[in-house]
């Protein structure tokens, strides 16, 4: 299984909060700049500031994304390589969720 996106690309990922309920995460980068592959749990997405994306899955697909300033998405359980294919920097904030809400 793929790592930690904190542990392969601690360069460009930030834990800021973290409890037995979720992962918030920061993410900076630059156009041109690469991860190494990793895995996030299902996660929601906040887009600080608009950039352009490739994502490349395990089985070879490569995904391309866009991203307004403010938008927001979910996303199920993914292992990718993300790339910055724009001409702006990558900011956002992710939300890993680890485990069912407890009653």
């Amino acid at each position: 299984m793929a790592q930690d996106p904190v542990v392969t690309d601690g360069n460009q990922y930030k834990v800021i909060l973290e409890n037995d309920q979720v992962r918030v995460l920061e993410h900076q980068d630059q156009p041109g700049d690469s991860t190494q592959q990793h895995h996030h749990p299902a996660f929601v997405l906040y887009a600080v500031s608009p950039f352009k994306r490739s994502i490349t899955l395990p089985d070879g697909k490569v995904i391309q994304r866009e991203f307004k300033a403010g938008d927001v998405i979910y996303s199920p359980a993914q292992t990718h390589i993300g790339k910055n294919v724009g001409d702006t920097p990558t900011h956002v904030i992710m939300v890993e969720l680890k485990a069912p809400a407890k009653p």
